[in-house]
């Protein structure tokens, strides 16, 4: 059993829900990458879902473009992104880290290497965004025999075919996209997203996160009633973006964001 299996079956019997923050690795510098995940940590996140810059990052908003933007101006690349890993993991060997991004980094590191790369570091999940259920069996596999969880995205348009097309791939969570469009826009309906949940759970067993648009301890707190994960990213990367010159400042800022949606939550469940 991998860190997410155990982090979600340890929440399940606490009668708690996973808040998972989203941070693009190396935004504003790579050097403060490292202590935010610490801080997201101690603030309450019970996973943390970290960004692969990306030059094109077709599915995020332009919060995200620009946190990507700001981290591949620092050199960041997907080998220092397992690097931070590495260095994350010298002090945190129990919180699930979730690789998130493209396929292009990817195929150009090699699948295999980094799948072997990912192992190595104790990365325990990759979502690759652009990368559909009909194309990711090679990866999928690999992934899963290193132990490490393919992650799936589901949108509002899936259909139950679509659906039960990327169930039996994925592994450790489904992530369930809110809204149409990108990150970070919109306002969310949660009768909606909880009719749409509905229809998933029926096809499958794996817990269900949902992410896009979260932006406040209230909206965190309606979604965690209907999901079992509570996904938040733009909202912290533009947190993030106002503090770019006051690196403390930006941990304390970010840090009392994610205490005041798991309090939410909390209070809420």
């Amino acid at each position: 059993m991998n860190r997410i299996t155990r982090r979600f079956e340890d929440l399940r019997s606490a009668g708690r829900k996973a808040l998972i923050p989203y941070i693009t690795a190396g935004d504003p510098r790579p050097e403060l990458t490292v202590p935010m995940l610490h801080t997201l940590v101690k603030a309450g996140a019970d996973l943390i879902e970290l960004g692969v810059p990306f030059s094109d990052p077709m599915a995020d908003g332009p919060v995200i473009q620009k946190a990507c933007e700001r981290a591949l101006r620092h050199g960041m690349s997907l080998h220092g992104v397992l690097e931070l890993v590495r260095e994350f993991r010298q002090t945190d060997s129990e919180t699930p880290l979730v690789l998130m991004g493209y396929l292009n980094p990817i195929e150009s590191f090699g699948y295999e290497a980094f799948v072997a790369g990912a192992r190595e570091v104790g990365v325990d999940g990759v979502l690759t965004v652009d990368l559909p259920p009909e194309e990711a069996a090679e990866l999928a596999e690999l992934l899963i025999a290193a132990g490490i969880d393919p992650i799936f995205l589901l949108a509002p348009t899936s259909s139950a075919e679509r659906i039960g097309q990327t169930a039996p791939l994925a592994r450790g969570y489904l992530y369930y996209v809110s809204l149409k469009g990108v990150t970070g826009s919109a306002v969310i309906n949660v009768a909606e997203v909880a009719n749409k949940l509905v229809q998933i759970r029926a096809l499958t067993h794996l817990p269900l996160g949902v992410g896009f648009g979260i932006k406040d301890p209230s909206t965190a707190a309606a979604i965690a009633q209907v999901a079992d994960a509570v996904v938040v990213g733009s909202a912290l990367v533009s947190k993030m973006a106002e503090w770019v010159d006051a690196p403390e400042q930006m941990r304390q800022e970010v840090g009392a964001m994610i205490a005041a949606m798991r309090l939410a939550m909390d209070t809420k469940s």
